[in-house]
């Protein structure tokens, strides 16, 4: 029988073992964190244990799917200087360190997500059991926030499975599988969930035997300098510099591992009270912050001036089966992806011949998920099962919402809304994928313009987490609402948008791109543009993006916004150029650069000779990379402030979500707006 001794969270409940169940289950909240209040009740139930002496202390969580989150990040942003994220660091070095002073058996019981200082609290412990749930999750991911770990994480870790695997889990950031966990000797034992409490009695009780590898040799001098010399020179390949925290982390552990466990969480501490404070933490935070809002966005009637009361803001009903026009990259992506999120989904294009490309794409998609360890092969044989492709609009009838996605041709839209109308249901919404065609234009093309929508999607689908909800002069209201929920559905970021040309990320990604393409005119090379917003922090600079997006989709693109926006907005020459010479791209094999395999290997030497043939001699490289920054970046600026004034968008924080999710813009600049604000060109 079981004695509940109190039931704030986390609670303590003894069994008739003799066994104290320490268990985290926070009323106010979906999952559990480390917050002040929860550390506090945690602090006073580890003295009373102290006096108590159980025979054991067992770790766990009555919430199922979540064991500890980490800690409260709101507590990370009110950080005021380091002295101040230091003595947060120690705090937890005390209390944590009674765990481990118990003097009794002390297990963690991991059923979830066992992250930063939830992970930190089970290396504490002398036993980790976690359940082979697919969502459980182990692993510090505090890199990610700019921070490292503060509550042992870094010193711990490497002692219990080794510096190398240490470091790849630290300073990555990554969480791991039970399974992983459990090769790697992370935890001791992966089990069924229900199992779970029984397995940790068996730990508490010692009835359980434990075999643990010798990781002493990899953590010792002259072995562990060598192997962090290596993490160095892999992060600062990675990170280009931009991230301190991860280099921050190598110097806790090698600096730890040379002395005592206290002497590397006083040099834990230290490090991480100085990477507390930085920038680059900072509009990591903040960027957090704005990923939680955004993933629980709800339309109301200050979302879009616009839009007025919300009637039926309630019976918004979840989307169970959607259709797809168009097979192609898009139209593939959107259907993979709703189809791996549970929808039923019917693929239509006008020949077999592409309807198989689009399965294909759809099934290679998959196949590299469940080689990534994304999901497991039953998962993927379910989601592309729930594929049903077809060459005509059987099927599409009762389809809750139909994604448009073919080519980004105003007549070919047009004939493909004209088929499919009088097949579908009178409450059926009807979107379009399209990322530039003015959405009023295309809802009065769908005969349906009250319940048609923009939902944006962008390439690759499967990794892009930005969804632009696009909305007419004549979407309803309701239809806004549903679209975002349907965003929500399927796990990615909406941001409102007014259907305007070019929407928002296009809007500005376009005068960069283009710009790109005015510098080459101007004699600066392939190279020196690319480079110079690497060294900024993009994932890759404009010219590699406009290969992969493809150059005959920018080049409609970049025309669509110079006839909407004449005077203003022109084509690049250079950019005319390459399309008019049949330049696709990445999916070509040729553009700016030529691709071999779908890989990049050099620059196209045509694409050069032609430049080369245009330049003007005094205006030529090199040009400083600060000087190509400044160019590329003033373009999307000006036009973000536009967009703002225009009320593209109603926030400044809806474009810094657009470009960091739509774009890759550098999370640790905090988007284009914080960005442009701390360098004072806003």
């Amino acid at each position: 029988m079981t004695r509940v001794v109190t039931m704030e969270s986390p609670r303590i409940e003894f069994d008739a073992d003799g066994i104290a169940w320490v268990v985290f289950d926070d009323p106010d909240a979906k999952v559990n964190v480390l917050g002040p209040e929860s550390v506090a009740q945690l602090d006073k139930i580890l003295d009373g244990l102290t006096k108590q002496k159980p025979k054991a202390v067992v770790f766990i969580s009555a919430k199922p799917g979540i064991f500890i989150a980490g800690a409260d990040i709101k507590e990370l942003a009110r950080i005021r200087d380091a002295g101040h994220g230091t003595d947060l660091s120690k705090a937890g070095h005390r209390i944590f360190a009674k765990i481990e002073r118990l003097g009794v058996p002390t297990v963690a019981a991991i059923d979830g997500a066992c992250l930063g200082g939830g992970c930190e609290l089970a290396l504490a412990c002398r036993f980790r059991v976690a359940t082979d749930n697919p969502k459980t999750q182990i692993g510090l991911p505090e890199t990610q926030l700019g921070i490292i770990p503060g509550w042992g994480g870094s010193q711990r870790l490497p002692r219990l499975i080794g510096l190398r695997a240490a470091l790849d889990i630290i300073c990555a950031g990554k969480s791991v599988s039970a399974d992983k966990a459990r090769r790697i000797g992370l935890v001791d034992a992966a089990v069924p969930s229900v199992v779970l409490r029984s397995t940790a009695t068996r730990f508490a009780l010692g009835l359980q035997r434990v075999s643990r590898k010798r990781v002493v040799l990899q953590n010792i001098w002259p072995v562990r300098p060598i192997i962090c010399r290596a993490a160095r020179k892999h992060v600062v390949a990675l990170t280009k510099g931009h991230y301190p925290a991860p280099e921050q982390a190598i110097d806790a552990i090698e600096q730890g591992l040379a002395g005592s466990l206290d002497d590397g969480f006083e040099k834990e501490a230290k490090i991480f009270g100085a990477v507390s404070v930085t920038p680059e933490c900072r509009n990591l935070i903040r960027v957090f912050f704005l990923r939680e809002k955004y993933s629980k966005l709800t339309f109301n009637t200050e979302s879009v001036e616009r839009a007025g009361p919300i009637s039926t803001r309630a019976m918004t009903a979840p989307v169970r089966k959607v259709g797809v026009l168009g097979a192609g990259v898009m139209g593939a992506g959107i259907a993979q992806w709703c189809s791996a999120r549970g929808l039923t989904v019917r693929l239509k294009d006008i020949k077999p011949e592409f309807v198989a490309a689009g399965v294909k794409r759809i099934a290679d998609t998959y196949r590299e998920g469940v080689k990534r360890r994304k999901m497991s092969e039953l998962d993927a044989q379910h989601g592309l099962g729930r594929v049903h492709p077809t060459t005509d609009y059987t099927g599409f009838g009762d389809c809750d919402l139909v994604i448009e996605a073919v080519l980004e041709k105003m007549e070919v839209k047009r004939q493909a809304f004209g088929e499919l109308t009088e097949q579908l249901r009178s409450d059926c919404m009807v979107a379009s994928n399209t990322s530039a065609i003015p959405i009023d234009e295309l809802a009065e093309a769908s005969g349906r313009p009250k319940r048609f929508v923009g939902i944006h999607f962008f390439n690759p689908v499967h990794k892009m987490p930005l969804v632009e909800i696009v909305y007419g002069t004549k979407t309803a209201p309701e239809v806004i609402a549903a679209a975002v929920d349907f965003a929500k559905q399927l796990k990615k970021i909406p941001v409102i948008v007014k259907g305007t040309p070019g929407f928002l990320v296009n809007r500005l990604l376009m005068p960069y791109l283009n710009q790109a393409g005015v510098l080459l005119g101007e004699g600066v090379s392939i190279e020196s543009i690319d480079d110079a917003m690497l060294d900024f922090g993009m994932p890759m600079g404009p010219l590699r993006l406009i290969d992969e997006v493809g150059i005959d989709v920018a080049y409609d693109v970049a025309h669509e916004l110079a006839e909407a926006f004449k005077g203003r907005m022109t084509v690049a020459p250079i950019l005319r150029l390459v399309h008019e010479e049949g330049l696709k791209g990445r999916k070509g094999g040729a553009g700016f650069y030529i691709y071999k395999k779908g890989k990049e290997e050099r620059v196209n030497r045509r694409v050069v000779k032609a430049l080369k043939q245009g330049a003007q001699p005094s205006r030529v490289d090199p040009r400083p990379p600060e000087e190509i920054q400044k160019r590329l970046l003033g373009v999307m600026i000006q036009e973000a402030k536009l967009c703002l004034s225009e009320g593209v968008v109603a926030a400044e924080d809806d474009i810094d979500v657009g470009m960091i999710f739509g774009t890759g813009f550098p999370p640790f600049r905090g988007g284009l707006v914080k960005y442009a604000r701390d360098a004072g060109l806003w």
